[in-house]
């Protein structure tokens, strides 16, 4: 009766065991981790990453290769200055030449942000484990706001030229005299369009 008991539960512990090992390799793969994959690291240095986080995509000429292993803020005390280093994974077969160019993406205009890596050509030096490469920061939204309303200010302003009847464009639409005389050149240049290849002569 124990040896039954006993075998019972071998049997209950083997299929615990392997229920166990097909649950650890199912969030593995629903994490996306590269636990069963070889690859390399680089750091990926910028100024500003606008909230990127651990763990965000990283893509090669638009083409998912790597994840952002972690993220930390150094100072740089001959520039007086802190830098953001990414660490990033990427695969084993992905060379990144040492020009490219780095920036944060986003996905549309509120979505999730990801390293985007445009190829470049020297493929010869191509980066090996732990270099670094330099990235364009991202531009703030702060600074886009402050962009549209310099823009709306300029244009509030020609518009107010305008109404003003100031410059070309104003005397255009609000001074008879230079439409007229804009009119009369048109006209005489459709009666006689060879004026418009030859100068006539000059009285003396």
């Amino acid at each position: 009766m124990t040896f039954g008991k006993t075998q019972l539960e071998l049997k209950v512990g083997i299929f615990v065991f392997i229920g166990l090992i097909i649950l650890v390799v199912f969030i593995l793969s629903i994490g996306g981790l590269k636990t069963w994959s070889s690859g390399y690291r680089i750091n990926v240095n910028f100024g500003f990453v606008n909230g990127i986080k651990v763990g965000a995509p990283v893509r090669f000429a638009g083409v998912d290769v790597g994840e952002v292993k972690r993220v930390k803020l150094e100072l740089v005390p001959e520039e007086n200055r802190s830098i953001v280093c990414l660490e990033v994974w990427l695969r084993s077969n992905i060379r990144i030449p040492p020009d490219s160019t780095v920036w944060v993406n986003t996905l549309g205009l509120l979505g999730e942000k990801y390293v985007e890596i445009m190829p470049g050509k020297d493929y010869a030096n191509s980066l090996k484990n732990n270099q670094i490469l330099t990235g364009i920061d991202p531009l703030p939204i702060h600074a886009i706001f402050n962009r549209a309303e310099s823009i709306m200010h300029n244009l509030d302003d020609g518009l107010s030229q305008i109404r003003n009847k100031e410059g070309s464009l104003g005397k255009l639409i609000y001074d008879d005299k230079v439409y007229n005389e804009l009119e009369a050149l048109v006209t005489d240049v459709r009666k006689n369009p060879w004026k418009l290849f030859f100068r006539t002569k000059e009285k003396k």
